[in-house]
């Protein structure tokens, strides 16, 4: 878990920045054309949909660019027509990679995702290659300042959470998918600030790595994700603090 901790931290961070630059609307806009298209443009009765939403006003995406992609969802306006794909590939060290795209075109996305991992050191893999170690889970992430850890161990567990614990300076609060309304609902309920949340793939275990490694693999980890048509990735890889920092330093 501690990897994946790693890069869900890496990544919120990064996805702030990036929103700066406008960077994740067009990632976003996808999200909310698909929930709305899979469930209709009514948030209320739509859950995918408000979480994609919230997301949305969470990095400021303007109001009207949301209210335009409801509307292509729904059909209401011409737009894309987004599938959702699934990539699996093996990173430097052997470590396991799941890609989450949203794509308009499979025949542009898969060349383009093949040829980052080869860059760095990986391959592009067969449906199951990496798939196997990994489940399915809601992740939600709490800053530690923002919760206290004992009511948010009982809050969580009460609303469905499998485990709530403490990695750094974060909470994470992992459950299963069918439990993953009930919780984020609940932790909206009691106001507890989230820094991020989603349905992802956690690891069963990690394979540890280091020095170039290290390095190569958290370059291919930001090069997926930088990629328009890739809205989440997770891997298998457990980097230590110490390590962490060093290539944090540029050492």
């Amino acid at each position: 878990m501690a990897g994946h901790s790693h890069w869900a931290n890496i990544a919120h961070k990064k996805s702030v920045i990036d929103a700066k630059r406008g960077k994740v609307w067009s990632k976003l806009s996808k999200a909310i054309i698909v929930a709305a298209k899979m469930g209709g443009p009514d948030p209320d009765s739509n859950l995918r949909l408000r979480y994609a939403i919230n997301d949305a006003k969470a990095i400021s995406m303007p109001k009207d660019n949301i209210e335009r992609a409801i509307k292509k969802g729904s059909g209401e306006i011409d737009g894309s027509n987004y599938e959702e794909v699934l990539y699996e590939g093996i990173g430097p060290a052997g470590v396991a990679i799941m890609c989450d795209i949203l794509t308009d075109n499979r025949n542009r996305t898969a060349p383009e995702i093949r040829k980052l991992f080869e860059v760095c050191g990986g391959k592009l893999g067969a449906t199951g290659c990496a798939a196997w170690t990994f489940d399915r889970k809601g992740l939600i992430l709490i800053a530690a300042d923002k919760a206290d850890e004992e009511a948010l161990m009982d809050l969580a567990l009460e609303a469905g959470a499998d485990d709530v614990r403490r990695e750094g300076e974060v909470f994470e609060v992992i459950c299963e998918p069918d439990s993953y309304r009930g919780v984020c609902d609940a932790l909206a309920a009691a106001e507890i600030e989230t820094s991020s949340r989603e349905l992802t793939w956690i690891p069963r275990d990690t394979i540890e790595v280091s020095g170039d490694d290290a390095r190569n693999v958290l370059k291919l980890m930001e090069r997926l994700d930088d990629h328009d048509d890739v809205q989440s990735v997770s891997a298998n890889f457990d980097i230590s603090d110490e390590v962490l920092a060093e290539i944090s330093a540029g050492n």
